[in-house]
């Protein structure tokens, strides 16, 4: 999970001041939940690997030597995909020191501290001293880049012969309450969606050399001279009631979606939010045994010739 995340699916808001302290250890631990779905997602590509390796030239699970993180965030994906391909380095790139000190930590814990490594860098503007690599991994972290049919081409250019670019953007926002949850107006999970959905809008207009293009991943693997493109989505489904630290996740990020667009919504809506952060409300989300977390995440990949 990048450090780029949105609320409620993590993601800070750009250009403002960020207290890392803070923010790192959520987003460990919101990348932490979704394992299952990420599990799922290395698997896939292992077996993408395997397949094409063995039709072809290309480099199959046990030629891949080197893996890019893009937006690694705290590591957590990284340590995945170590596990994964366990013949391979992989290199944890994020722009943020602070996270980067957590995925070396967390790689450590994990007796993977040989084998991966860390680099400070923007996307896509910083890459160039990373050389190349058989797989390169990006999830939600393009998105925060103004031009990301460019973004693609650059990551696309450090793929080794045969190798595997995959992007995960898009997919469905995380559910995570009934529509009716007895306080308040129903539909606050909707409603919270669309105020997101303008959040994300505005800031990507406001992002340096923005580009007004259609969000098609698959075309802009195949702009940046990719081949054999596919796309396929992961489910994240923590039935409720959920564990004490999923719902402890679920405030932090609400109390975070308050503050980032919690103008957007009318004052009955913000008294309900109020009430589902408190810690002591019988009502509040750390208490609620109807709490749940489902999400999707789609999956984009390509192969370099």
């Amino acid at each position: 999970m990048s450090s780029h995340d949105r609320p409620v699916d993590g993601h800070p808001q750009d250009g403002a001041a960020i207290d890392w302290a803070e923010l790192g250890p959520l987003l460990e631990r919101g990348a932490a939940l979704q394992t299952p779905l990420y599990e799922q997602a290395a698997g896939w590509l292992r077996d993408l690997l395997i397949a094409d390796g063995a039709s072809d030239t290309g480099a199959g699970e046990g030629a891949v030597g080197r893996i890019l993180d893009i937006g690694s965030g705290p590591g957590v994906v990284s340590c995945l995909l170590a596990r994964a391909f366990p013949a391979a380095e992989v290199c944890a790139v994020d722009a943020n020191g602070a996270v980067l000190e957590r995925a070396r930590a967390r790689a450590a814990r994990l007796g993977l501290g040989d084998r991966i490594h860390t680099h400070l860098a923007e996307v896509p503007y910083g890459l160039d001293s990373l050389g190349g690599a058989d797989v390169i991994w990006s999830s939600r972290a393009l998105h925060h880049v103004g031009d990301q049919r460019g973004a693609v081409a650059a990551l696309a250019g450090h793929l080794r012969p045969g190798g595997l670019l995959a992007v995960s953007e898009g997919g469905l926002a995380p559910r995570f309450l009934p529509r009716d949850i007895g306080i308040g107006r129903p539909g606050l999970q909707s409603r919270l969606d669309a105020a997101a959905e303008d959040w994300f809008t505005e800031m990507r207009v406001a992002l340096p050399d923005a580009a007004d293009a259609i969000e098609d991943w698959p075309a802009f693997l195949a702009d940046a001279g990719l081949r054999t493109p596919r796309t396929r989505s992961f489910l994240l489904d923590l039935p409720a009631p959920l564990s004490a630290d999923a719902r402890h996740y679920i405030q932090a990020n609400l109390t975070r979606a308050v503050e980032l667009y919690g103008d957007q919504l009318d004052p009955d809506d913000l008294s309900t939010l109020a009430r589902l952060t408190d810690p002591y409300d019988p009502a509040g989300i750390t208490r609620r045994p109807d709490a749940f977390l489902l999400a999707a995440q789609t999956v984009h990949t390509a192969r370099a010739q």
